[in-house]
């Protein structure tokens, strides 16, 4: 996995239960990372949006974390989250928005 910081607990647990799935999925991530040229900041953004688009909270939590990891900036994230307004609508978008304040909180 390329993730600087510990997986979360859930991600660790399949891991262990299913090294090899697991080695297949990440496999799978780090090349479609490396098709392309987008930077690690505009993927990281890309993928906040998918997952606050899709509602997948894990996931958007895990997005939030390795976006922060990408370099990419609080003010950057809520404008993904804001950007789900129109598309997606409003309860999303607070969904969106109530999880980057909480990785923010959870740090200090």
């Amino acid at each position: 996995m390329s993730s600087k910081t510990i997986p979360p607990a859930g991600y660790q647990a399949f891991r262990q239960r299913f090294p090899k799935v697991a080695e297949r999925y990440e496999a799978l991530g780090d090349a479609v990372h490396a098709e392309g040229p987008l930077t690690d900041r505009e993927r990281a953004l890309v993928k906040l949006a998918i997952s606050g688009g899709a509602s997948k909270g894990t996931a958007f939590v895990a997005h939030i974390r390795k976006a922060r990891e990408a370099g990419v900036e609080r003010a950057a994230m809520e404008q993904v989250a804001l950007l789900l307004l129109p598309t997606m609508g409003l309860p999303v978008m607070m969904r969106a928005l109530h999880a980057i304040d909480r990785a923010y909180q959870e740090e200090s």
